[in-house]
């Protein structure tokens, strides 16, 4: 049966918009790495010895299995929904034997809870990978890409890549205010060191440019005050631990400056802020807006606003994670993780400093000299 020009041009157009469709597919899903503590965790500490860990239930209760994953969270946590919006399969944690031949070419997460910017944050868990660790992998992936795909590809893949890092909040809570008197807090008053921790940052961010990232997401802090872990420890009334709050207060306003400063001075915008606290404080302050019915208690955990100890098989548990904003003592449910990832793609600059990360995805890579 011969074929009608209708139905040729038909077939044209068809085959046409496939191709573009998969050619944006595979433009969008550029490589992704992830650098930070428990707040973006993927699993790495599943292959450690310590106890920030997440690899018991009711972990990972909303993911398809149902079953842990080693993320901090009931399902999905900030770093899979970014993999989403990149068009992206979730990253593997760098740890994971299965990160290898193809699997490299999406990227690795190499974050580890319990971390911070300094290295003797989060000492009481002993064996968890701090951040220059987490650097000297990065390097080890490069040497592994590169023997899979060449020098000069591997170089590409990891200049366009997007960067996340998320460091920070465990320097106050497993540091500065870990206990009375801590010996961070008798050399520092809380201005002092929070001035320290964000020279320390400075470095940390530095190196990762040296490395060769070009897009770098850096998140604040959350409103550390208002987790119901301190809440629990630290609030007879139900209101913000008030030093804690004063702590993010510093912190925050400060790395936006030091980002800022440093844009300025490698010519263009590699770094962008996300101010993780301010969104988090529009949880707090008002969370039926974002149909949470709770932004104090925890739905996982025990005593006061299910804020003391770990989440475990034992612990108090909701029906509806959806309905909390907070998922354990410190972390954000799943919900509350999308809402963030859709701030930090498309917030204003009330949230994002100097841009939201769709608008520097949309912009041309800076070469690596």
């Amino acid at each position: 049966m011969a074929s009608s020009p209708a139905l040729v041009s038909w077939l044209v157009l068809v085959l046409t918009l496939a191709m573009a469709v998969s050619t944006t597919q595979v433009e969008a899903a550029r490589a992704f790495f992830v650098f930070g503590d428990s707040l973006v965790d993927n699993g790495n500490n599943n292959y450690l010895a310590t106890t920030a860990r997440a690899d018991s239930p009711p972990y990972g209760i909303d993911t398809p299995s149902r079953r842990p994953t080693g993320r901090f969270s009931n399902g999905k946590n900030i770093p899979d929904f970014i993999s989403e919006a990149l068009g992206s399969e979730p990253l593997l944690p760098y740890l994971s034997p299965a990160l290898n031949g193809d699997r490299l070419l999406v990227g690795a997460n190499f974050a580890s809870a319990g971390i911070g910017i300094l290295n003797d944050t989060g000492i009481q868990f002993i064996n968890i990978i701090r951040m220059f660790r987490q650097f000297e992998y990065f390097q080890e992936y490069q040497g592994r890409l590169a023997n899979l795909i060449g020098t000069t590809e591997a170089q590409r893949i990891v200049s366009e890549a997007l960067v996340l890092i998320t460091v920070g909040g465990n320097d106050f809570v497993n540091n500065y205010f870990l206990v009375p008197f801590s010996a961070r807090s008798r050399q520092f008053s809380l201005p002092d060191y929070v001035r320290y921790l964000i020279s320390e940052y400075r470095k940390l961010l530095m190196r990762l440019y040296e490395l060769g990232a070009r897009k770098v997401l850096v998140t604040g802090t959350g409103p550390l005050g208002c987790v119901p872990a301190e809440l629990a420890m630290r609030s007879p009334n139900g209101q913000c631990a008030a030093e804690l709050q004063r702590a993010a207060g510093l912190f925050n306003p400060q790395l936006v400056q030091m980002i800022n400063g440093l844009n300025s001075d490698l010519g263009a915008n590699v770094f962008i802020a996300a101010n993780t606290q301010q969104q988090t404080n529009d949880f707090i302050s008002n969370p039926g807006a974002f149909g949470f019915t709770t932004s104090k208690i925890a739905c996982c955990g025990q005593g006061p606003y299910n804020g003391l100890g770990l989440c475990t098989i034992a612990s108090n548990l909701c029906p509806n994670r959806d309905l909390y904003a907070f998922w354990d003592p410190f972390h954000p449910s799943e919900k509350a993780n999308k809402i963030i990832v859709n701030m930090i793609l498309r917030g204003s600059t009330n949230y994002m400093n100097p841009m939201n990360l769709s608008t520097l995805l949309a912009l041309g890579t800076i070469p690596r000299t």
